[in-house]
């Protein structure tokens, strides 16, 4: 399995967005914010596939399962939850006292931002996309994938799990 680097994809992002003379095309602009959004989703697709079915069987069909069982309205619905002090009631059961820790709130919280921008980008027409927005961006989103990466084990764990597997109401 050919598995994304999210760092390849910062990295693309800010190639994108440097030109030696004048200013990246409109394009290119709109690609870095697909291409720094694409970096925290892959990320979070990564860990969910490394948590259930582990990192030495990423060759294996189960890994492409869970990898791809997560969808991007999903994960941003999971995300402007687990953003908020106060889980909803059907997350509290499975973590106490009740919400994410800043780690994974920060983390939370820059994947809808970044998919917005980058529906923003790949969608509106309409709208002039700036080469500072885009370069901000990817300088951002660096910061929270890292605590994400860092985050308390068992509440990762946890974030993890509860993205993939939705609590009965």
């Amino acid at each position: 399995m050919a598995i994304l680097n999210p760092d390849h994809l910062f990295d693309q992002a800010d190639k994108l967005t440097t030109v030696e003379i004048g200013r990246p095309r409109q394009i290119d602009i709109r690609r870095a914010f697909s291409a720094t959004y694409y970096g925290l989703f892959h990320a979070v697709m990564i860990a969910a596939a490394d948590l259930v079915i582990g990192q030495n069987n990423r060759a294996q069909p189960q890994y492409g399962l869970v990898y791809r069982s997560i969808g991007h309205q999903k994960l941003r619905d999971f995300c402007n939850d687990a953003q908020k002090l106060t889980l909803p009631d059907r997350y509290k059961r499975y973590l106490r006292p009740g919400a994410f820790g800043g780690d994974i709130r920060a983390f939370a919280t820059a994947v809808v931002e970044a998919q917005e921008k980058r529906h923003t980008a790949d969608y509106d027409p309409m709208v002039q996309m700036k080469q500072t927005d885009a370069i901000l961006l990817n300088g951002i989103a660096r910061a929270p994938l890292q605590q994400f990466q860092n985050a308390n084990p068992d509440e990762k764990n946890i974030f993890l799990m509860l993205l993939l597997f939705d609590p009965r109401r």
